[in-house]
């Protein structure tokens, strides 16, 4: 099967890539704006037709688009999410290759979300920031391009590679100061959300399982389970080993977040780093029904969310 992957260089894209070349049916090649890749082509600002000329030599049977960005105003993340995934859909229709297209979207396209509910596919979608209305902008393009295509909504990704700016790398940074400095208390922000963490190897696996179904349409992915910020702040610390105090500054009385594992400062000018949340525009609450994964891609998640907290310190840590 002759796959082209967009986007291999990414925090997702890295980990598809490894999964689709452990497959030997695979024929992989890689599209992207890095000097590594097989071919090097910007989407946001590279023509349809000019893609359509490259999709009619290589003829592959899949593509799959893990490009995008997180980050950046209104007009960067419309011309890498929305403009870029036009650019796709246009050449896809042009070309005679017939692929099928497998792109990755995200749960922020679903916005707030009630406490204690899960998100399903048919849910209407509110996205609450400029990211999540530049990749469901996207989602809608897909799915109105007549092309045979389904749409990823990718929910928390957390595993090795986390991003820095995310929260849970942010959550491993400030650990990590803290414990090279010797401090014995970590302020932290915004632990009160709570989010549907999944590992990427899992969101890999879902790739791979969507390139070989005929599953059309959007399918979560996630693990199904909504996790407090704080629950996961509390397990870092432990494969951290991180024996101070962890101090919630927007938590409940007392601002202890496992008063087990140490007693915050009470000196305000000994105040250690500080961990901030980033603004996804999801409210308070995410988790996602992902029974539709189960029944047309035969996909569960497989890794729990200590270990992928492990690997997230494994990095950090090797920066001390």
């Amino acid at each position: 099967m002759r796959v082209l992957l967009i986007g291999a260089n990414g925090y997702l894209g890295r980990f598809v890539a490894d999964r689709l070349l452990a497959d030997p049916a695979v024929q992989l090649t890689a599209l992207g704006r890095g000097d590594d890749a097989d071919v090097r082509f910007d989407l946001a600002s590279g023509s349809p037709g000019a893609l359509t000329r490259f999709l009619d030599a290589v003829h592959p049977q899949v593509v799959v688009n893990c490009a995008g960005t997180t980050r950046g105003g209104a007009r960067e993340l419309t011309r890498h999410n929305t403009v870029a995934v036009a650019t796709v859909c246009e050449a896809l229709r042009r070309s005679g290759c017939g692929a099928r297209l497998v792109q990755i979207g995200c749960g922020a396209e679903y916005g707030p979300s009630q406490p204690g509910s899960s998100t399903a596919e048919d849910a209407v979608p509110r996205p609450g920031g400029p990211y999540g209305v530049s990749k469901l902008a996207a989602t809608e393009l897909v799915l109105g391009s007549g092309l045979d295509a389904v749409v990823l909504r990718v929910f928390s990704p957390a595993g090795p590679g986390t991003p820095a700016g995310s929260p849970l790398g942010r959550l491993a940074e400030a650990m990590r100061r803290a414990m090279q400095s010797g401090d014995g208390e970590l302020k932290l922000g915004g632990l009160g959300v709570q989010r549907d963490f999944i590992d990427v190897r899992d969101v890999a696996r879902a790739v791979h399982a969507a390139s070989l179904s005929a599953a059309q349409g959007v399918i979560n992915i996630g693990s199904g389970r909504a996790v407090r910020l704080r629950d996961a702040a509390s397990i870092l610390a432990r494969v951290a080993g991180y024996g101070g105090a962890l101090h919630e500054l927007d938590g409940p009385p007392g601002g202890h977040l496992r008063p087990s594992i140490g007693h915050p400062r009470l000196e305000s000018d000994h105040a250690g780093p500080v961990a901030y949340p980033y603004p996804d525009g999801c409210g308070s609450w995410q988790q996602a029904d992902v029974r539709t994964a189960r029944d047309r891609l035969g996909w569960r998640p497989r890794i729990n969310l200590e270990e992928s907290l492990a690997d997230i310190w494994m990095e950090a840590a090797c920066r001390i």
